[in-house]
């Protein structure tokens, strides 16, 4: 029997990276009733391009429920660096939701959690009954990776990944994935908010875990390394703990996923429909083209 191959997809990363592909032109695709739907058009063409990459026997879309969540309890600061999302964007993210529905994917978000909290839990829960593909745009989410996770980074245009295996991953990084967190707290990251141990960054940070293996093995021998290195590490110690705590994923995120609802069998006639009520006529000719297409096996599951 087949074995079963769960796509967890970023909503959020696919619906900010199809926005800002084309805002920049101002390019926002109004339909008759004045709704953007730039970012909604793309998101849907990542998500079929990567289930026609992907086929996977089960779906599911992960999504960010607001900007504040535990980890600014943490550190008040954290992620408070992000202006407010663009006018054009907001009415957007009910849109793509509504769209996930109409494709027949579950939706799974909570509230005081991120979707990488939710893409780790499902990871962790159901790894040993399904291969796992996690779809994003976010590094973050390499701490995931194993023998039966791969991440597929978004690069530039539609259906383009960077695509990690364990083995991959080891390759580049010379680390194993959930040593990540360990980097990220000593080199902080600037675009969540959080600065780790000042004066330390990437280069030096992924030094110390290669040599080290962890932060309390680096603690344990701090005497190794260079005075100026040891008197930034021991000033920003308590911060160096925080922002290890912020970047590892919770893969204990409270809800509970129902495998058998993301199974993915077709393309049903509300995606259809969804896709005409709100002029999605881009997401439309690619569904045509899939349709056409009868010798991809992706083309009998698009159903009208």
């Amino acid at each position: 029997m087949k074995e079963n191959h769960l796509l967890v997809i970023d909503g959020m990363a696919l619906l900010f990276r199809a926005f800002y592909a084309t805002s920049i032109r101002k390019q926002f695709m109004f339909n008759s009733k004045g709704i953007p739907t730039n970012a909604v058009q793309g998101y849907l063409r990542h998500v079929l391009s990567a289930v026609e990459a992907a086929s996977p026997s089960h779906i599911a879309v992960c999504w960010d429920m607001g900007s504040k969540t535990y980890r600014n309890d943490i550190f008040q600061d954290y992620k408070s660096n992000r202006g407010e999302p663009p006018l054009e964007l907001i009415p957007q993210f009910d849109l793509a939701k509504e769209a996930t529905d109409a494709f027949d994917i579950p939706n799974i978000g909570v509230r005081g959690y991120e979707a990488d909290d939710c893409i780790g839990t499902i990871c962790s829960q159901y790894r040993h009954n399904a291969k796992m593909t996690v779809l994003t745009g976010d590094r973050d989410l390499l701490q995931v990776v194993d023998e039966k996770v791969n991440v597929w980074l978004l690069q530039k245009g539609i259906g383009n990944y960077a695509k990690y295996t364990k083995a991959i991953f080891q390759e580049e990084y010379q680390l194993e994935p959930h040593q990540l967190v360990d980097v990220k707290a000593l080199m902080g990251d600037p675009s969540d908010g959080y600065p780790g141990v000042k004066g330390i960054g990437e280069k030096t940070a992924l030094a110390f875990i290669r040599r080290f293996g962890s932060i309390e093995t680096l603690l344990e021998n701090l005497s190794d390394v260079t005075p100026s290195q040891r008197s930034k590490i021991e000033t920003h110690m308590e911060m160096m703990h925080i922002s290890r705590e912020l970047a590892k994923i919770n893969c204990r995120t409270p809800f509970r996923f129902d495998f058998e609802k993301a199974f993915w069998s077709n393309i049903p006639r509300s995606a259809f429909d969804y896709v005409n009520e709100h002029e999605l006529h881009v997401v439309r000719k690619q569904l045509e083209l899939l349709k056409k297409d009868a010798g991809h096996p992706f083309a009998k599951q698009v159903t009208n």
